[in-house]
């Protein structure tokens, strides 16, 4: 019998050879160049190739945005260039449309020139730091090559097993249209979408907001899921309009301090997720257990969650929940301190991202962006203890959307603990008066648990005068301060 031998593929950007299983055309070293979020110095040859130069003295950095991309190696793709320089990939591509007029605002000119790093000889406009000239080094997330084929091999152990008991089969859907249940589900996605709107904004402390949810779930919803008289379809969709809202119902349980309410809420959005067959929102409850698990310290329990819900999300096909789980997973591991299987996993988070469209997916996933999945890796790498890293995702985390001012409230908290953990006294305290002003309008318990965190970093300092004035302004809120 002859063996029939395949030619070896090598990286097409720097011509390494490529192992037998990877799918990738490019090595590793390659793919984490793109995925590191911030761009890398380039030789002076890239500098000199006709389509940058031509793009530049045309004066359109959009057009210079798609030079750049096709002259990178390996190419960039829209939405990775997006992530350097704090845009969306359908932003990026509007920039680029052959018709676009070119970009004016200076300001926007100067930070996209300072994040590519383009020599100054080819601007046409004023820089006030060129990168060469910078005095603090730009940080990228990376590891040399050794330590992340140690953590690759740390971190696929027993992966696949964990969690499988969790998932459930899916229902076949029955044929037929459904009687009234459409309209039922849209009533409750119509509910929730109110619920989960005055949460993110004014957190679960909201005028009696738990209460009032749990009072529409009672009355409500719980009699049109006993309902047997509906096809099978219709249940499926009403099913998995309802575990949205006892998620929603979870989240502010656990706002107001009430983790036994939030864990059954969650347990019973589960269970509902997975009677209605929909893999995503099974997905993204278990996620939702694992951020909880995170939060209360439970770390066993946080990976294991992240695993399960990484495995569904996988089923699913969202790219978005695949980056969520992986990132989640990545903050546990972090807090267990197993270091090779959180860079693994936050190599899968990012790899995830790159394939991720802005604005696809179910509604309830559109929370899910750049700065959601920052804040989370902000996260990690502060358990961690790479604080530059991980103060360059919080910051980055701050450009959020309108109307999350509970998230923008947790967020600020966040970089305001990694500035203190710097010993950059100045700064947190500045960043976390920002926290405590939020607080005001915002009634969230675990908000309160952010500040109580900051305050606690800011300890070794509390004798700095503007620590003081930081610690009276947390205690005029309600947040306990170091003795």
């Amino acid at each position: 019998m002859t063996t029939v031998r395949t030619a070896a593929r090598t990286c097409e950007a720097c011509g390494a050879r490529l192992a037998r299983d990877r799918v990738s055309d490019y090595c590793g070293s390659c793919t984490r160049r793109l995925i590191s979020h911030v761009a890398q110095p380039q030789p002076e040859a890239f500098w000199e190739a006709d389509s940058i130069r031509t793009a530049l003295k045309a004066r359109h950095f959009g057009w210079f945005f798609a030079a750049y991309r096709q002259e990178h190696k390996p190419h960039v793709s829209q939405a990775a260039l997006g992530l350097w320089l704090g845009l969306t990939q359908a932003q990026v591509s509007r920039l680029e449309a052959p018709d676009a007029r070119p970009p004016s605002d200076l300001h926007k000119l100067e930070r996209w020139a300072r994040a590519l790093h383009v020599p100054r000889s080819l601007l046409w406009f004023n820089v006030s730091h060129t990168p060469e000239e910078s005095a603090e080094p730009t940080v990228a997330v990376s590891l040399d090559d050794v330590q992340r084929r140690q953590f690759f091999k740390t971190a696929s152990v027993g992966v696949t097993a964990i969690g499988a008991s969790l998932l459930g089969s899916t229902p076949a859907a029955a044929s037929g249209p459904a009687k009234s249940g459409s309209t039922d589900a849209e009533i409750v996605r119509h509910m929730t979408e109110t619920f989960r709107q005055l949460d993110n904004r004014f957190g679960g402390g909201h005028s009696r907001g738990t209460t009032t949810i749990t009072s529409y779930l009672t009355s409500s919803v719980t009699p049109m899921l006993n309902d047997t008289s509906r096809t099978t379809a219709a249940r499926s969709e009403l099913f998995a309009a309802a575990a949205e809202l006892h998620q929603v119902a979870g989240w502010s349980a656990y706002d107001v301090g009430n983790a036994a309410d939030g864990q059954r809420h969650l347990r019973d959005a589960l269970k509902l997720s997975q009677d209605a067959g929909d893999d995503a929102l099974e997905a993204e409850m278990l996620a939702a257990m694992s951020h909880h698990a995170a939060f209360n310290r439970s770390h066993d329990v946080a990976v294991d969650m992240a695993l399960a819900s990484r495995r569904t999300a996988k089923r699913s096909g969202l790219v978005a929940l695949q980056a969520e789980a992986a990132v989640l997973e990545a903050h546990g591991q972090a807090l267990k301190g197993n270091t090779g299987a959180c860079f693994a996993a936050l190599g899968e988070a990012e790899r995830a991202f790159e394939r991720f469209v802005p604005g696809s997916g179910p509604a309830w996933l559109s929370y899910f962006d750049n700065a959601y999945l920052s804040a989370k890796f902000a996260h990690t790498f502060r358990d961690l203890g790479h604080l530059p890293e991980a103060e360059q995702f919080a910051r980055r985390s701050l450009s959020m959307s309108d109307g999350y001012d509970r998230g923008r409230l947790f967020n600020t908290a966040l970089l305001a603990s990694i500035l203190a953990d710097q010993g950059r006294v100045d700064e947190a305290c500045a960043e976390a008066a920002k926290a405590v002003r939020m607080s005001e309008n915002v009634r969230s318990i675990r908000g309160g648990a952010y500040l109580a965190d900051v305050g606690r970093r800011l300890a070794p300092y509390q004798t700095d005068r503007r620590v003081g004035v930081v610690y009276a302004q947390m205690k005029a809120v309600g947040v306990p301060t170091p003795a």
